[in-house]
């Protein structure tokens, strides 16, 4: 594997599993009062556009790591609207 390929995954790693905490206090608390709805949506919007991007350049690196980011975010905005406060 390229020294670029390497660099590629361990970015897109750091930048995917950033969301987890965040993932997993909302699953536990069943609140998401504290979140930015207009953050996550800019950040799905950005993730959804790298993963055409990669997919446009067939960069592997880049579809993997933001496809998974991409579903990761897309089951926060699930907590959020699930969570939202009536």
């Amino acid at each position: 594997m390229e020294l670029t390929s390497i660099i590629g995954y361990v970015a897109g790693l750091c930048t995917t599993v950033a969301v987890v905490p965040q993932l997993v206090k909302s699953w536990r608390t069943k609140t998401v009062r504290d979140v930015s709805p207009l953050m996550f949506g800019t950040l799905i919007t950005g993730v959804g556009l790298w993963t055409v991007y990669g997919i446009l350049k067939n960069d592997v690196p880049i579809i993997a790591t933001n496809g998974v980011s991409l579903a990761l975010n897309m089951v926060m905005l699930y907590f959020m609207v699930r969570f939202k406060k009536k």
